[in-house]
């Protein structure tokens, strides 16, 4: 149970105690006044015995029909002042008839503040105040000539400390009211925070089986990446060059040439495929900044195609974050496979552009072109899969891959990446 909660049931302990007392008190102050009445006469023979009875058997259906019968008429004001009235009323007759009665007088003042409305309940207590002050003074055959002011004396200050009780518990009890609203809303604050946090505990689950997931398909598309750039172009390379091996019978040392960069494309493609088990990065970074391994890759692949392959790098050359690197090589690789297997191009030039937050690699062939939109979007059984790799892994650092080409103009491709520095955040 909260603190809120137990707040609430101690007012509600409070509450339910003092309106049993309320219900019960008149009784207990009737008997209390009856009784000293019935013993009056052991002292006092001027007492009309048979008219207090019957105006306390009155008084007792009275309070008895409105306060306890019939709660459900305890919210209507009109009814209620009527009832307030005849009670102040046969109060005012029996304490005139034994002062014995001001025991029974303080109800009034406790039905003033229950079943009285806003100025009416100031009026009621004035009014029992001036009752109750005939029982002070001693009963109304004490009210003499010569002292008469004693009565409305002792009603002004009778009316003045019971205001001033009364208005202290109105506000303690407004105060009271004001708590208890607090403490409703409290609690269905805490009601709302509780519901919210199981939302929020339900978002958080599908968000950790959502990231789990982009986390599956980005792990998925990594390794897809990494197999086409380094097992399907090595293994295209491989078998391109064991064809030219095949084509060429009657030169032994084309044919030995070939077989020879066949055998080194397996090494290397066996090599770069046990790093992408292990997510570490392609061999040639780790042994070379990035401008001298991709030129390192051009000088391989040319010597392999028999293509002339030119590298140029401007601005600051600087160490950058492994994943631009890394997608910056790959880039290179797959774009210089790219030009092997279709552009039948004579010269390639790649330049690498470092300027102040972004790096740009572009590959510019000479070859027969293509209609860029025509490319492929997807992996088929021939290929096509090279241009999406690309472009998915510039998008993956918020950069971008943009190809300009046309039939027999030859193909240009840049990607362009942000110059993310080596120990940044990703």
């Amino acid at each position: 149970m909260g603190v809120e909660a137990e707040l609430r049931e101690e007012f509600d302990r409070w509450e339910r105690k003092e309106t049993a007392v309320l219900r019960v008190l008149p009784y207990p102050l009737l008997a209390v006044s009856v009784v000293f009445a019935l013993l009056q006469p052991l002292w006092n023979s001027e007492v009309h015995l048979p008219g207090v009875l019957a105006l306390s058997a009155l008084l007792t259906a009275w309070v008895v029909w409105f306060h306890t019968l019939h709660p459900e008429s305890h919210h209507k004001s009109p009814l209620m002042g009527v009832y307030y009235t005849g009670l102040v009323a046969m109060t005012a007759c029996l304490v005139l008839l034994t002062p014995w009665f001001g025991f029974f007088a303080f109800t009034g003042y406790v039905h003033a503040f229950q079943y009285l409305k806003g100025r009416w309940r100031y009026v009621g207590v004035a009014v029992t105040s001036a009752v109750s002050a005939v029982s002070y003074v001693g009963g109304a055959e004490d009210i003499t000539a010569d002292e008469w002011w004693k009565w409305p004396a002792v009603s002004v200050l009778t009316t003045v400390m019971a205001t001033a009780a009364f208005y202290a518990d109105v506000m303690s009890d407004r105060r009271n009211h004001r708590q208890k609203r607090a403490l409703v809303e409290l609690h269905r604050a805490n009601a709302e925070l509780e519901t919210a946090l199981a939302e929020n505990a339900g978002l958080h689950a599908q968000l950790l089986v959502r990231a789990r997931e982009a986390g599956v398909l980005d792990e998925r598309q990594r390794m897809a990446r990494e197999i086409h750039d380094t097992l399907a172009q090595g293994l295209a390379g491989i078998l391109t060059q064991l064809q030219a091996a095949e084509q060429a019978p009657a030169e032994p040392a084309v044919s030995r040439r070939h077989v020879a960069n066949a055998m080194d494309l397996a090494r290397e493609s066996l090599t770069e495929a046990r790093r992408t088990v292990h997510a570490v990065g392609p061999s040639a970074l780790a042994e070379a900044r990035l401008p001298d391994a991709i030129r390192d890759v051009a000088k391989r692949w040319s010597e392999v195609n028999r293509v002339e392959a030119v590298v140029t790098t401007t601005g600051d050359a600087r160490p950058m974050h492994t994943d631009v690197e890394v997608a910056l090589l790959r880039t290179a690789q797959e774009a210089l496979a790219n030009v092997a297997k279709h552009a039948r191009a004579g010269r390639v030039s790649l330049t690498l552009s470092y300027m102040e937050d972004l790096v740009t690699l572009d590959v510019l062939d000479d070859g027969v072109g293509f209609l860029p939109d025509a490319e492929r979007t997807g992996s088929s059984a021939d290929g096509g899969f090279g241009l999406v790799g690309m472009r998915q892994r510039a998008q993956r650092l918020a950069g971008r891959l943009d190809v300009e080409s046309e039939p027999g103009g030859g193909t240009a491709i840049t990607v362009t990446v942000p110059a993310i520095p080596v120990g940044s955040t990703m």
